[in-house]
């Protein structure tokens, strides 16, 4: 980051001298790890803030300092840190042992936890990450319609297998409708020709490609609000317009909740009553520990059954492993709908507070978000789709860094993108101290937007 404009002059400083244990870290981490990360967004300039530990919603960095976590291992960590059923519960399976190589009871008691609650989930099977449950949904709906092509939203994001890396950054030329691309170098553009993309909130894009590859779609797969894009909420009606397109033209539905889950008991599916035919799940079902999950129809997953003649084989040397499922069991019992109103209503006063300090500070800037999400944009134009984001991110010059980097300075962790979420642990108190560093944090950029960004000005 460059330090020309004194705000960021001082930002910058502040940030070095309260990090400096983090700097030297982030150095001896660059000998064996390329950039001395191993995980893209955790990585931010001028080095990432190293973390020793967690309680509740608070974390404490390798130079003392400590901070509320509102970034929660981008929404993993759904009742925060240590929690102490979580935490015994992994304690009690680990001296057992972390895996058997053989099935665990715990296995079918999450699983049954699961399709309890979601309507849309008869059966599921387990796997590591939310990127193996994305590739294996799309993959058993390619197998079960033996249709080739998946239709999937301009700037969704499911993971990073190679049938996901398809305008994860969305497509800006104007076209009528997104133009595919391959998102990152190693993936080869063959891919183009099983992934097909439309817009979010644009059911006429949709019903476009269905059209325009009539017979050749397996199935559309959509988060039912935008995570990772920027919060961004489905317009009414648009959800169950892709079911009824789903059953028009005789293709299978996909939501992904590895991030939704956490907003209803039901997760979304559950909150709108609109059913897809498959869902993939990860996050907050392995209590912190590394898990995804793909399930749906009985029809379709009953393809897995290992006891079928020609069966859909899936195997995984840790999928469903005793260690993760007790966590999952622990974390999902106390996801109750009590713990889930509880920091949906703290969520609500969280973004109305962001925008109540925008309009304080005297500048342009909102939240989105649903429950316990939010994400800060710096606009005040309604953001309906992941173009619009990029859009604003534009002319923003570094302002989504900076307040990153302070709030940071200020003892609030969120993600450097702008993504809020929140932990059961959670009360009004911490809601306000955020609140407080968040006016703070304008206020001090204030004089940047005035000369970088004068559009954002009131």
């Amino acid at each position: 980051m460059s330090s020309e404009h004194p705000v960021k002059e001082q930002i910058l400083a502040r940030y070095i001298a309260r990090t400096s244990k983090s700097r030297g870290l982030d150095q001896q981490a660059k000998t064996s790890l390329p950039g001395g990360d191993t995980r893209w967004a955790t990585y931010h300039l001028p080095y990432p803030v190293y973390m020793l530990r967690g309680e509740g919603c608070t974390l404490t960095d390798a130079d003392g300092n400590r901070y509320l976590d509102f970034q929660n291992n981008y929404t993993s960590l759904v009742h925060g840190h240590a929690h102490p059923a979580i935490t015994a519960a992994i304690q009690e399976q680990a001296v057992k042992s972390v895996v058997y190589g053989a099935p665990a009871e715990q296995q079918f008691q999450l699983a049954d936890l699961i399709t309890k609650r979601l309507p849309g989930v008869d059966q599921l099977r387990f796997t590591n990450s939310g990127t193996e449950a994305s590739m294996m949904a799309m993959r058993a709906a390619r197998a079960f319609t033996g249709k080739p092509v998946i239709l999937k939203m301009d700037g969704g994001y499911h993971g990073s297998h190679d049938m996901t890396e398809v305008n994860i950054t969305p497509d800006l030329s104007g076209s009528r409708l997104p133009i595919p691309r391959v998102e990152a170098d190693g993936v080869p553009d063959s891919v183009l020709e099983a992934v097909a993309v439309a817009r979010f909130n644009d059911l006429e894009s949709v019903e476009t490609i269905l059209n325009s590859k009539s017979g050749k779609i397996a199935a559309i797969i959509t988060e039912p609000l935008m995570n990772t894009a920027g919060i961004i909420l489905p317009d009414e009606g648009f959800l169950r317009g892709l079911r009824e397109l789903a059953d028009r033209y005789g293709v299978l539905l996909i939501f992904d909740e590895v991030v939704t889950l956490r907003l209803d008991e039901g997760g979304y599916q559950g909150k709108t009553g609109v059913l897809p035919d498959l869902t993939a799940l990860g996050k907050l079902i392995g209590g912190g520990l590394p898990v995804g999950a793909f399930g749906g129809r009985a029809d379709i997953m009953a393809l897995y059954d290992p006891a079928r003649p020609n069966g859909f084989h899936h195997s995984g040397t840790f999928n469903g492993n005793p260690l993760t499922m007790a966590a999952g069991i622990a974390s999902v019992k106390a996801l109750t709908p009590q713990a889930i109103a509880h920091i949906n209503q703290l969520g609500a006063e969280f973004r109305r507070g962001v925008d109540e300090a925008f309009a304080e500070a005297g500048l342009r800037g909102y939240a989105t978000g649903e429950g316990s999400l939010a994400y800060v944009h710096w606009t005040t134009e309604k953001i309906t789709s992941a173009a619009d984001v990029v859009r604003w991110k534009q002319k923003a010059a570094e302002l989504p860094r900076l307040l990153h980097m302070e709030l940071l300075n200020l003892g609030i962790f969120a993600a450097n993108r702008g993504l809020f979420n929140l932990s059961t642990p959670m009360t009004r108190q911490e809601i306000d101290q955020a609140l407080e560093a968040f006016r703070a944090a304008l206020f001090m950029l204030k004089p940047y937007v005035a000369d970088q960004a004068p559009h954002l000005m009131i």
